[in-house]
Parts: structure tokens; sequence; C-alpha cells
């Protein structure tokens, strides 16, 4: 029996070790940027013993298991071998993955890098061949490492024991609760989760002390299907704290257009926040000449997410997309199907894969009838970026299917989204020395050159060009723990249909166009819950909402607060009304989460 149970200390002891090597390894690579101290690597291990511990216990079962049929029969040496292979693979892939992936998600590992598989091409677009070749090389001689680890420490039992037999068998059932309780993180109500080892006001040193094997499990296991943690408050109280955040109806004052039927543009710019204006001089100009909105905010991180906020002014949630999850975005309001119902021809243009993200599905299921994508370009143009087509060339195409459009045909909605300011900054212009304000200054050129064209053309008049971007990104110092600067983004209208260029200094969101949009075209905007038209006198709240990896950020006139569900704490509360702000931080993801249900 001594040798099961230093078979199974074995395999505890050196499984725990590789967890914490794997913490060392996370922050040297990633700690550049960060406020990180020699005694910061001796607290993360600490603080993250509780959930590597429990951990373990989860890859200790198979072995428990076997060790206990060992007593009665001989259990073949491969067959142990076999399990440590796996459990190395999955380790390795675990932590390369985390590794790599956290300077540009700035999380966690978890569900999410599962919805890219099912297009490799797109998910991989952002890295050299040389990024993924040392990537896959760390990752084989990880699973090596790892392995010989456990065939040099953990050895097998590999002799049956002939006396004591069901003594040694009842004890080793005893040890079943010991794991369970261990697992479970003890007795108490509240299990193991990612937020008990959240320690420090530095995010960087709360999430390297998170595991990454457990972070991926968990979200795994807390999908759509869990969107009852976000409960709060009884219905009644929680309807009082959104009551004036979310109104649907449009009570105008005076109108930005020119006419209520004009052909209509939008422009999603691919992570174009205002962090990177100095590098988009085109764009400030433009804000000269339309209606920009000063204060607007993105509602989530990823194109995605952000493109339903924007085309159907529903909100984004903290765990999940829902353009991944078909039979709940093809419930979905969107401009696309109101403007259809009013006779408007709609087309969508994006120079990628339709299929990345379940974009199809979602654009075609809310409306959009005519959909213009990679596959019909020449196999030439895909290739010139990583992503797909370049924007100069989609660019052109749009301003084809503007101008070959009449000018008092039937009126039409086009849906575009540029691609080419996103990793890896593959743009074919070398105008600025930093790779990342280069794309985004290629975009600008590309965008310019296009309205310049369409201004000395007969569509022009009747033309509303709404310029957004989809999300903002982290940037140096910027990070989702400076949401103010990551989110915000530029919302511009331009066109002949605009009456006269002004600024709207009233804070939103991305998700509020539709009910904006819609509101100056003197349609309903009832089908959009959760978008509100800004310029309407019964817009009283003005608030921005953002969230991403299971954290919520909220901001109003008493400022703001960044709240973590799995911490369980406020990361950021710089608000005159701290504890009111919450509440209603919480009331509003409540609200979302039991709409996204009854969908």
């Amino acid at each position: 029996m001594k040798n099961r149970l230093r078979y199974l200390c074995g395999y505890y002891l050196t499984t725990l070790f590789v967890f914490f090597v794997a913490k060392m390894v996370f922050m040297l690579c990633n700690g550049a940027g960060h406020d990180v101290h020699v005694v910061d690597y001796f607290a993360v291990v600490w603080h993250g013993l509780t959930l590597d511990a429990s951990t373990v216990l989860y890859f200790l079962i198979v072995p428990y298991l076997l060790s206990m049929i060992s007593i009665w029969h001989i259990l073949p040496k491969w067959l142990f071998r076999v399990y440590s292979g796996v459990v190395a693979l999955a380790f390795s892939l675990a932590f390369v993955a985390d590794t790599s992936l956290y300077p540009f998600w700035n999380f966690k590992l978890d569900a999410v890098c599962l919805t890219y598989l099912s297009t490799p091409t797109e998910a991989m677009a952002s890295v050299s061949v040389g990024y993924l070749v040392w990537r896959f090389l760390l990752l084989v001689v990880t699973a090596i490492i790892i392995y010989c680890l456990y065939d040099r420490i953990a050895k097998q039992p590999t002799k049956v024991i002939k006396k004591g037999r069901f003594e040694k068998t009842i004890f080793s059932l005893l040890l079943i609760p010991v794991m369970v309780i261990g697992i479970r993180g003890g007795v108490r109500e509240s299990t193991t989760n990612i937020g008990q080892v959240y320690y420090s006001e530095n995010q960087f040193l709360n999430h390297s002390a998170v595991n990454p094997v457990f972070s991926f499990l968990y979200s795994l296991s807390h999908q759509l299907d869990d969107l009852s943690q976000y409960t709060f408050f009884d219905e009644a109280q929680c309807q009082q704290l959104v009551q004036d955040v979310y109104t649907t109806e449009s009570v105008l004052t005076d109108t930005l257009l020119n006419t209520t039927r004009p052909h209509v543009v939008v422009i999603l710019m691919e992570s174009a926040s205002e962090l990177f204006a100095d590098a988009m001089p085109h764009l400030q100009q433009l804000k000269n000449e339309g209606i920009y909105f000063e204060r607007c905010y993105g509602n989530s991180w990823r194109t995605d997410r952000g493109t339903v906020c924007a085309l159907s002014g529903y909100p984004s949630f903290p765990s999940f997309s829902v353009m991944k999850i078909p039979e709940k975005s093809r419930t979905l309001p969107s401009i696309a199907r109101t403007l259809k119902a009013e006779g408007y021809a709609t087309s969508y243009l994006y120079g990628g894969d339709i299929n990345f993200t379940n974009m199809r599905s979602y654009l075609i299921s809310t409306g959009w009838d005519k959909i213009t994508s990679m596959d019909d370009y020449s196999r030439e143009q895909q290739n010139t970026s990583q992503w797909g087509v370049q924007d100069e060339i989609t660019f052109e195409t749009l301003y084809s299917q503007i101008t070959s459009t009449p000018d008092h045909a039937q009126p039409h909605l086009w849906g575009y989204s540029t691609l080419s300011s996103h990793e890896p900054w593959d743009v074919p212009t070398k105008v600025l020395d930093d790779e990342v304000k280069n794309a985004f200054h290629y975009l600008d050129a590309c965008l310019f050159q296009f309205v310049e064209k369409l201004k000395r053309t007969p569509q022009w008049d009747n033309l509303l060009i709404v310029l957004v971007a989809d999300h903002g990104i982290n940037y140096q110092q910027v990070t989702p723990s400076t949401p103010l600067q990551k989110n915000h983004i530029p919302l511009l209208w331009l066109g002949g249909a605009v009456k006269e260029a002004r600024r709207v200094e009233t804070l939103c969101n991305q998700s509020d166009l539709p009910a904006t949009l819609l509101g100056q075209l003197q349609l309903s905007h009832a089908d959009y819950p959760f978008s509100r038209d800004v310029l309407s006198a019964t817009y009283q709240h003005p608030t921005a909402v953002h969230n991403f990896n299971n954290a919520q950020w909220l901001y109003d006139a008493s400022g703001e607060i960044l709240y973590d569900f799995d911490a369980e704490r406020a990361l950021i509360s710089n608000s005159t009304d701290a504890a009111h702000l919450l509440n209603v931080n919480k009331a509003i993801l409540q609200t979302t989460s039991k709409d996204l249900l009854s969908r």
C-alpha cells in the first residue's frame, strides 16, 4: 500500500510543481509593462496555491482509480504512461496557449479559444508562421518535460497486494470524500472559483495567480446556461434600478438629416478606437464635416460582439458571444431587418472569411440580403493580407456598389467591416514607424479617399455614412484596467443627407446607434429594448457599459465602476455614488441576461 500512496503523492506533488513553474514562466513572458517585483513571484504562487491544489485533484482521479484496481489486478505500465502522456500534452497546450494569448486578450485562458477552431486560418491570421512554429516547438518540448517528470517521480505500483486486500481497498475508498472536499474547496457553501486567488490591485498579478487549466475548465462549464449567476435582485427592484437607463421612445427636439429616407452606409472600422486619433488625421478632419458623437464607448472587446452591438443595438455579455449562438442571434432586431421592412435593399461587405464567428448566419438571419466576402475576390486579392482582402480593395468595391445605384432608386442600406487595422498589422504602406499606428494610418487614408470620391458623385446628396469602431484594443499602457481610454470609440455621421456639422456631447454606447438612427428616420425602435435614442428628450440617464471576461464596467455622470464577477469585488470604484452605480451595473446585466434567455 505504501507504493500506491507514494505513487499518488508523487503524482500530486509533481503536478503541483508543474503548475508553480508555469506561473513563473507566465510572469516572465508577460510581465513587461506591468509593475512586477521579485516578491510578487512568491506572492502569486502563495495566493494561487488553493486553486492549484484543487485543480491537481481533478487529474489525480484516474491515477487513484488505477492504483485501487491494481490492488487486485496487475495493470500494464503503458496504461499509466499513456495517461501521463495525455495529461502532459493537455497541460502543455494550456500553458503555451495561456502565455501566448495573454498579450492579445489580457485575461486568462478560457473556452473562448474553442470558438475559433472552426476557422483556424482566420484565428491564426494575427500571427506569423514563425510565431506558430516556435509555439509548436514549445508545446512539444513542454509536453516532453512534463511527461518525463511524471515518469521519473510518480512511480506506478507494479505488484498485486496478497494480504489485506479488503482492508486496503476500504482505506482507498475512504480517500474519496477527502478528494471531493479538496476539489470543492472545502465544506462551506462557496466552492472553488477563480476569484478566490485574487489578492492585488494589480490585475496582472491576479491573473498570474489563476490556474489556466482551471480557468479553461471553469469557463467551459459556465456558458449560456450559467446566466443565472447574474441574478442579484428581485424583479421589481431590478426594474426600478434600470428604468431610467433604457428607454424605447424618441421625442425629438430637432433633426440632423435633410431626409428621412437616405441611402445609408454603416462602416465598422476594425479596432479604430480614439486612442489612435493621432494616427488618423483625415478622420479628425471629417469630424468637422459631419455629426460627431464625442463620448461614444464600445460595448465589448471583439469584432463579433461589437458587430452585434452596433447593428442590432443588443448588449454584449461578459463570458460569451451572442453571434456564435445562432438560435439566439437570429431572434435579434437589426438595422437591416427594420429598414428592409421599409422598402430598403440590404447588402453587406467583408473582405475576410464571412463564416468566421458565425457572421454569415447572423447577417442573413437578421435581414442582410446580398453578402460580399473574401470568396468573391480573386485568389491574388484574397492573399493581400493575412485576414483576407485589404481595405483599399474592399473600399473600392463599396464605392462601386454605391455609385452603381441610381440616386432616386430604391433606398439602400450597405454594411461594411474593414479588416486591415488588426494584428499582424500587415498593410501595404509604411508611413509611421509604429506598426500598429501605421495600420490605422492606412485605414484612415483608405477611408478619406473613399469619402472624397463619393463627394463628387450624384449619390452623395442623399447619402448618410455612419462610421463607428467595432471595439478598442490593448495598446501599450491601455488595457481593460483603463476602460475610459481603451473603450472610447469614434461615432461619426457624414454625407449629403446631413443637415449641418455639429458635435453631440451626450454619453452613449455603440449599441445606441440603431435607436438613434431610426429616430432620425422617424421609425419606431421599440424592438430594440437596449438601444437608446441619445438625441431624444427621453434619454435622461446617459450611461456607457462595457464587459469582458466576466467583468463589467459602467460609466455615468457620477463616475465609473468596474466589477469583476469572479473576484466579486470592484476593480475600479470612482463614483460619487459608488454603491448605487454598482447596483445599476448588476441590474443591467441581470436584465439583459434575462432577455437573452427568453429569446
